[in-house]
């Protein structure tokens, strides 16, 4: 079927992040050198390692890998021996990266896999037998606002309604925003049980297109009815609408979109791309079969069975909150952490 990425408009502008001052993070740790932040999801592990600078943060070391934690979980209820194994390897590395780069305080958190997971607790202390890390597994809410803490700066200047939300493997979060202040003010928000694997494994997929196969409006609707009560109370009618993603589904959608050959962060984080655009790129990746989509750069054969998820699940936000434009962030959690880190809170 070819490369998509040839097929579709590579429109984008880019919004500048406000003035660091704008920034809650104020460095009270005068003597600290480096911060350091872990987000342990469903799909990923991501650690950054950062040092005080002015009123944010210099990144100085950082890492990302595709763990798969709750691979089996939709399921069994359990996380599985073998996704474990792979779990607590990558976090081995992140503590030797903690170790050599002296970090004076960190947190490390898990999310829905660990929430949701009978043996989630067993497996916390486990890594923290293993590894040394102590895993803190925080609540759907903290999720959301630390996500929100870590990406804010990049919502578009205006004074409409803002939507903020990050799909995960696990779960979405959807935070609705009064951005009219430098620090937002959250008014509302919903956490639903959806994310790139819970969807995949609850649905499905397999090797043919989504879409010809219907699996990909089943996934619409399963994410549609979970966003339901979320939607009861939202009123969209006072534009014009703000909408910002932060997950591995909106950056790796947004390279798409711009054809990139591989993934460059600095093209991608603060991009502000057409809804139209992001809605094209979803439909052509869910008319492709599991080995099409494999061949597209920026997703590969380690994306290519959950991207399509991903697709569903941004779309069903677009007909939450029908923004013309959507914001794309590649900074979240950890950022979120390492601002209330700098800040003296936790």
């Amino acid at each position: 079927m070819g490369d998509v990425s040839a097929r579709l408009p590579h429109r984008g502008a880019r919004v500048a992040p406000r003035p660091a001052s704008s920034s809650p993070a104020r460095p009270r740790w005068p003597g600290a050198r480096h911060f350091a932040a872990l987000d342990l999801g469903t799909n990923n592990c991501r650690l950054l390692i950062a040092r005080p600078q002015g009123d944010g943060f210099a990144v100085v070391d950082a890492f990302s890998r595709i763990v798969r934690l709750g691979e089996g979980l939709a399921a069994t209820g359990r996380l599985s021996d073998v996704a474990m194994d792979r779990t607590v390897a990558a976090l081995k590395i992140c503590a030797e990266k903690l170790k050599r780069r002296d970090v004076t305080l960190a947190r490390s958190v898990a999310t829905e896999a660990c929430r949701r997971a009978t043996n989630g607790a067993a497996f916390v202390d486990r890594v923290l037998a293993e590894t040394g890390i102590h895993l803190d597994i925080i609540t759907a809410e903290e999720e959301a606002r630390l996500a929100v803490l870590g990406c804010h700066a990049l919502l578009e200047p205006g004074t409409g309604p803002a939507l903020v939300f990050d799909i995960g493997g696990g779960s979405t979060e959807l935070v609705l925003l009064d951005a009219t202040t430098p620090v937002p003010r959250v008014l509302d928000w919903h956490s639903a049980p959806w994310g790139v694997v819970s969807l995949t494994e609850s649905v499905g997929g397999g090797k043919a297109a989504p879409m010809a196969s219907g699996a990909y409006e089943r996934m619409r609707e399963c994410v549609a009815r979970s966003f339901a009560p979320f939607a009861a109370r939202l009123d969209p009618a006072n534009g014009p609408l703000r909408l910002l993603g932060t997950s591995g589904t909106v950056t790796t959608l947004a390279s798409v979109h711009l054809g990139l050959p591989a993934y460059d962060r600095s093209q991608v984080d603060g991009l502000i791309v057409p809804s139209a655009a992001m809605l094209a790129v979803s439909r052509q990746l869910a008319g492709m079969s599991l080995a099409e989509r494999g061949t597209v750069p920026c997703i590969g054969n380690e994306r290519a069975d959950l991207v399509v998820a991903g697709c569903a699940i941004l779309e069903s936000i677009l007909a939450l909150w029908p923004a013309e434009r959507l914001g794309i962030a590649d900074r979240g959690i950890r950022e979120g952490i390492l601002r209330r880190l700098m800040a003296g809170t936790r």
